[in-house]
C-alpha cells in the first residue's frame, strides 16, 4: 500500500520532520520555488496538512487541497479560526501541552541577560578587547520591581522564578484577581513606572495590539528594562527601536518580533538589546510531546481510530 501524501507548510522539529517522512511521503511548501504552483500539482494528492501551531491554516490552503481529511497543528492556536476546515468535515487537531515554565524560563534569562548585559560581555571576550578595555557593567536583579503584564500562568510563573531573585512583583491585567497578592495596577503606564523590569506574557487581542508603546516605554524610563516573551504585535517595535537607539530606556530582551522570522536591521544593529528567534517553547522536552501527539493523530486518523487531541 502506497503512503498517504502530506503537506509540511513550514519547517518544524528536525526529529518530527524525520519520522513523518518515514510514514509519509512529505512535500514542503516552504522550499517551494512557486508555492501556487506547487499546490496546484499536488492538490489532487494531498490527504493531511502538518502545520506549526502559531501559523495554522488559511480557507485558501484548505480550498486548494479537495483531497484533505486532517490538519495537524505542530503546538496550539487559541484564535484560529477553525471554520473553513468544519465546513468541509476536515478534523484538525492540535498538541495541548504547557509551556508556561518553559516561556517563564525564558523571560527569566532574557531578564538577567539584558540587565547583566550578558550578550555585551561575551560580545566583548569575543573581540579581544578584554586585555586593554573594561567589560560592560550591568545592573543587579536582586531587590528591583518586575512589572508583569497579564498574570496568566506564564505571567505567575514568571513572578515565581522572580521573586526567587529577590525581587518584587507587580503586576497590570484586564482586572484585580482574587487572591493575587501582588500590587494590582489597572493601566500599563502606570506598572511601567513602578517597575525595574517590565515583562509582557499577556495574550495578543485587539485590546493589547500596541499596547507597550512609546507612552508605556518613557514611563518605564532610562533606568529600565523591557522583556517580550508573548507576541510581537503587542509591542510597537518602531517605538521600541526608536526608544533603544536613544537611551531612553537601558535595555529589552525580546523572543518574539511584529514580523517574525523579519526582524528589522535597525534592532539587530543594537548592542542594548537580547534577541532570541521565538524559542519560549523550544525546548527538547516540549518538541519531543509534540512530535509524538502529531504522528499518534495522523496514525489514528489514517488507521480509522479515534483522534487523540482533536479541536472541536
Amino acid at each position: 500500500m502506497s503512503k498517504p501524501e502530506i503537506l509540511l507548510t513550514r519547517a518544524i522539529y528536525a526529529p518530527a520532520v524525520a519520522e513523518l517522512e518515514r510514514d509519509y511521503v512529505v512535500h514542503k511548501l516552504w522550499q517551494a520555488v512557486d508555492p501556487a504552483q506547487f499546490l496546484r500539482e499536488l492538490a489532487p494528492r494531498i490527504r493531511a496538512l502538518v502545520t506549526p501551531g502559531i501559523i495554522g491554516f488559511t480557507r485558501e490552503q484548505l480550498d486548494a487541497l479537495p483531497k484533505l481529511e486532517i490538519v495537524a497543528l505542530f503546538g496550539s492556536n487559541k484564535t484560529l479560526d477553525l471554520s473553513p476546515a468544519r465546513e468541509r468535515g476536515i478534523a484538525v487537531t492540535n498538541t495541548p501541552d504547557s509551556i508556561s515554565e518553559g516561556v517563564a524560563d525564558l523571560a527569566l534569562g532574557l531578564m538577567i541577560a539584558a540587565m547583566r548585559r550578558i550578550g555585551e560581555c561575551d560580545r566583548f571576550v569575543r573581540s579581544g578587547a578584554w586585555p586593554t578595555s573594561v567589560p560592560p557593567v550591568g545592573r543587579e536583579v536582586r531587590g528591583k520591581v518586575c512589572g508583569i503584564v497579564g498574570l496568566g500562568r506564564i505571567g505567575v510563573a514568571v513572578a515565581q522564578r522572580a521573586v526567587a531573585c529577590g525581587m518584587s512583583i507587580r503586576w497590570q491585567g484586564p482586572r484585580p484577581k482574587a487572591g493575587v497578592a501582588w500590587p494590582y495596577h489597572a493601566d500599563v503606564p502606570s506598572l511601567a513606572q513602578a517597575s525595574d523590569c517590565l515583562v509582557v506574557t499577556c495574550p495578543l487581542t485587539p485590546a493589547t495590539r500596541n499596547l507597550i508603546d512609546a507612552k508605556v516605554l518613557d514611563a518605564l524610563g532610562a533606568d529600565g528594562f523591557l522583556v517580550n516573551v508573548a507576541r510581537g504585535p503587542i509591542l510597537d517595535e518602531d517605538a521600541l527601536i526608536a526608544t533603544l537607539t536613544e537611551k531612553r530606556i537601558a535595555g529589552a530582551g525580546l523572543d518574539v518580533f511584529r514580523d517574525e522570522p523579519q526582524v528589522p536591521a535597525a534592532l539587530r544593529a543594537l548592542d542594548n538589546v537580547v534577541m532570541t528567534p521565538h524559542v519560549g517553547s523550544t525546548t527538547i522536552e516540549i518538541r519531543e510531546g509534540r512530535k509524538r501527539m502529531v504522528l499518534e493523530n495522523l496514525r489514528a486518523h489514517f488507521a480509522g481510530e479515534p483522534l487523540l487531541s482533536p479541536l472541536p
